[in-house]
């Protein structure tokens, strides 16, 4: 055997075995859907009107968080919250547009930035316990969200129904639809109806933690404190995906997780919309830190876990590190195969994957975006195998010069409003 051939072969066993296990996620989707298994099991209280403290981490958001702001506020239907959006005392922009915005406290970091959304988050989270010591309020539930956000009107009013029986509550990420044309952002729209859809709902019925989206989340407020007894801080400031961290934690802690799959509330899908990046570079840097925190940095802080639930979840979050790797290559080896005109079993494994991704994307976005997935799929693997070498670039170069992590902002846009 030559080494091409040895090469081929591993990559042909390296398709099987990840195949396989999207199989299983894909069949476990489709028995729960037959039957209704996938639907949420928490029991929905009459709403209490918790005060709900939305947390808004800042950094060089000056152009966008001005009109953030002003269409949430007017949109969000529920009486008892408060905005903290927390800002660095060397980002002018953004300090000047939120002195332009009425109704919101500012909470201003000690520290020069940017230093990590999770130690935003921090001192947003004091700031919230100074404003209760002030003022005497009470804030019952936490919702995190960013600057780029356009939030549902019903959500907070879901989150407070929700969090009397649950600790963490995630309602689905679903970016704005924008031209055909917009390739990469594109991807986004699938790799989110797809994981929104499928992926979440099934981990979620099969026992897994819910990894949080980084917004859209609601924590009750004793998960949080729980989170903070031991440094006083709820959220990981070194960790790059704090998202993720802190869903692995409140499983951890035994508090219970409920993820929303998305359903329409109000003529809308109860979802949190935004845009995301639409350009190649753009959207490596952003998945490159994903890749660092998901695969590399829970792996470096939680090795395999414990039992094989956990073990098998860690898995499914690390294979990429590998897959996507392997992706563009198998990509060309799937497309010599489907023009030999030599029809292959091995077809069959991604043939299945992008068909249920297209359906995902189709209720969604509609049947005519759909129709893009395929080819999209081919350039979403370009970009997740350039995000990867570039996190293993970055993570090994930190490692073996002792140095921290650095967290990468993603350039933020708040769509118009005839968009929303």
């Amino acid at each position: 055997m030559t080494y091409l051939e040895t090469c081929l072969a591993l990559l042909a066993i390296w398709v099987v075995v990840s195949g396989l296990d999207d199989l299983f996620i894909n069949a476990a989707w489709l028995w729960g859907l037959a039957l209704r298994r996938l639907e949420p099991s928490a029991p929905l209280s009459a709403s209490c009107g918790r005060r709900i403290a939305i947390l808004v981490p800042l950094w060089r958001e000056g152009e966008v968080i001005g009109k953030m702001l002003g269409h949430n506020l007017a949109a969000i239907r529920y009486p008892n919250y408060a905005v903290f959006a927390g800002a660095y005392p060397n980002d002018a922009d953004t300090l000047a547009a939120l002195g332009r915005v009425t109704g919101v406290h500012l909470v201003l970091c000690p520290h020069p930035g940017p230093t990590s959304k999770a130690d935003c988050l921090n001192w947003l989270y004091r700031g919230m316990l100074a404003h209760e010591q002030t003022t005497g309020e009470h804030f019952g539930a936490v919702v995190l969200h960013d600057a780029e956000d356009v939030i549902h009107p019903e959500e907070l009013a879901s989150m407070d129904r929700h969090l009397d029986a649950c600790d963490m509550v995630q309602i689905p990420v679903l970016p704005l639809p924008l031209p055909p044309a917009c390739w990469t952002h594109g991807v986004y729209c699938d790799d989110f109806a797809e994981f929104h859809s499928k992926d979440l709902p099934v981990r979620q019925m099969l026992g897994g933690f819910i990894p949080g989206a980084g917004v859209g989340v609601g924590f009750s407020r004793e998960a949080l404190e729980k989170l903070a007894a031991r440094s006083g801080r709820p959220f990981d400031p070194d960790c790059l995906t704090e998202d993720y961290e802190t869903g692995f934690r409140i499983h951890g802690l035994g508090r219970r997780q409920l993820f929303l799959a998305p359903r329409v509330s109000e003529g809308r899908l109860l979802a949190t919309r935004g845009v995301f990046p639409r350009d190649f570079t753009a959207a490596v840097r952003q998945r490159a830190r994903w890749t660092i925190g998901i695969a590399l940095q829970s792996w470096e802080r939680h090795g395999w876990g414990r039992g094989a639930g956990q073990v098998y979840w860690f898995w499914r979050d690390r294979k990429a590190i590998l897959g996507n790797l392997l992706s563009p290559v198998a990509n060309l080896l799937f497309l010599q195969l489907l023009f030999s005109g030599e029809p292959s079993w091995i077809l069959l494994v991604p043939a299945s994957q992008v068909a249920l991704r297209t359906w995902c994307a189709a209720r969604i976005y509609g049947w005519i975006f759909a129709l893009g997935v395929p080819l999209r799929s081919i350039w979403g693997n370009w970009i997740n195998g350039a995000a990867t070498v570039c996190a293993l670039w970055r993570y090994g170069r930190a490692r073996l010069r002792r140095e921290p992590l650095r967290w990468i902002k993603t350039e933020h846009t708040f769509p118009e409003v005839e968009g929303v």
